[in-house]
């Protein structure tokens, strides 16, 4: 698996767009050179129409705006492919105002690339990487398959990253830096 200080992998994966025009059915491609010189948070969930993962999907889109605010880009992805993300889009409430792009690695080039495949189940395990600007991986954890994380905690992680201090625990943006 991919670690601090590697290079995230360049990808070209098709993705249903967020917000109104991802329900339209038209797809887009994104790439590593999207978004380019932005801080990119990149996440996998093992499948569409699964339990735990609309959890997940829906509160990183709730916080694209603060993202966002950050100069940092959330790309959400899976092994399914853009037709089943845009099903799930539309038949599943909670996602059909999702800010946030649904990349399809159908190929799990992505998947295998970062090394987040989960050998047994044939799926990406719920790995997050935050990628910064020149396309580093500065931050990356892995959850198994039965346990959401916290998209709250990956905000602050990128507070604490962009701030380029020490952090002591549990610090928040605003917050003191520990002073040597």
């Amino acid at each position: 698996m991919l670690t601090v200080g590697d290079k995230f992998p360049s990808f070209d994966l098709t993705a249903v767009p967020g917000g109104p025009e991802g329900l339209k059915g038209e797809f887009v491609q994104i790439s590593d050179k999207t978004d380019a010189g932005k801080w990119k948070v990149v996440f996998f969930w093992p499948k569409d129409f699964t339990f735990v993962c609309p959890t997940e999907i829906v509160a990183f889109g709730k916080l694209s705006k603060d993202f966002a605010d950050r100069d940092a880009v959330v790309y959400g992805v899976s092994i399914d492919s853009e037709f089943v993300h845009l099903n799930w889009r539309l038949h599943h409430d909670d996602l059909k105002d999702l800010p946030i792009p649904m990349l399809a690695d159908i190929k799990r080039e992505l998947t295998e690339g970062t090394g987040v495949m989960a050998k047994d189940a044939g799926v990406a395990l719920r790995a997050t990487f935050v990628v910064d600007p020149h396309g580093v991986i500065r931050h990356v954890s892995v959850n198994d398959l039965s346990v959401g994380r916290n998209p709250q905690e990956i905000l602050r992680i990128l507070d604490g990253l962009q701030s380029d201090e020490l952090c002591p625990c549990n610090w928040k943006k605003g917050e003191d830096f520990i002073k040597v």
